[in-house]
């Protein structure tokens, strides 16, 4: 993409006060978030402190969380995900679990509230690799909301009736994208070393999808 993206804003924002690791493609951005995923990256605006941010990201010093909804009700409240990603060799847009040809990826994953068909979950990122969160939960047969790469705008199997049906095709119109947040980013000043951590703000879509199934939950426990 050429035009209306991250860079172009970040370029007329910053005019020439840019890292240029990246070249002319992503200047300045240390670290990449998915399209259509919400929440916070890193953009350096010199060399010096883009290869230090790097360096933590790469050292796993970084503290990166993301939240996110996937389908289905996954067995334990914590967990980790560990296997090699790499490309799909079915289909080269996706990632996938690739163990010959993949690189090490791990993620640390906690439960903050379940809606019996599907869970509210936080994910920390050990690792950086591409499409990680959505490959690793598509891997355990829990892939994203609405993730229609990975099988997420599917309705589960055995709950087609109309009237769900229509519920979840409404919550797929409320957030009608993966439903992943790159909510917390923790990492040292490069300069004075101080330790900094941001925390992003859910968006809407997410906030409205997640009160509407805790409205459904309530609803059918009355």
């Amino acid at each position: 993409h050429y035009s209306d993206t991250l860079v172009n804003a970040i370029m007329y924002h910053c005019k020439d006060s840019l890292s240029g690791i990246n070249g002319e493609i992503r200047p300045g951005i240390v670290h990449r978030i998915d399209m259509d995923t919400t929440g916070s990256l890193i953009v350096c605006k010199n060399d010096e402190s883009h290869i230090k941010i790097s360096e933590q990201i790469k050292d796993h010093s970084c503290n990166r969380i993301y939240v996110g909804i996937v389908c289905g009700n996954v067995k334990d409240d914590e967990g980790t995900i560990e296997g090699a990603i790499g490309r799909n060799p079915n289909d080269r847009k996706k990632m996938a679990i690739n163990e010959k040809n993949g690189k090490p990826a791990i993620t640390h994953y906690k439960v903050l509230e379940r809606f019996e068909r599907y869970t509210y979950m936080e994910f920390k990122l050990e690792t950086g690799r591409t499409h990680q969160i959505r490959a690793h939960f598509k891997y355990i047969k829990h892939p994203l909301f609405n993730d229609k790469e990975y099988g997420g705008n599917e309705i589960l199997k055995g709950t087609t009736f109309a009237r769900y049906k229509q519920f979840v095709n409404n919550c797929f119109e409320i957030c009608p994208r993966q439903a992943l947040h790159a909510k917390t980013l923790g990492f040292e000043h490069p300069t004075t070393g101080e330790r900094l951590s941001f925390d992003s703000e859910i968006p809407d879509d997410m906030q409205q999808l997640i009160q509407k199934w805790r409205a459904y939950i309530l609803s059918r426990e009355e």
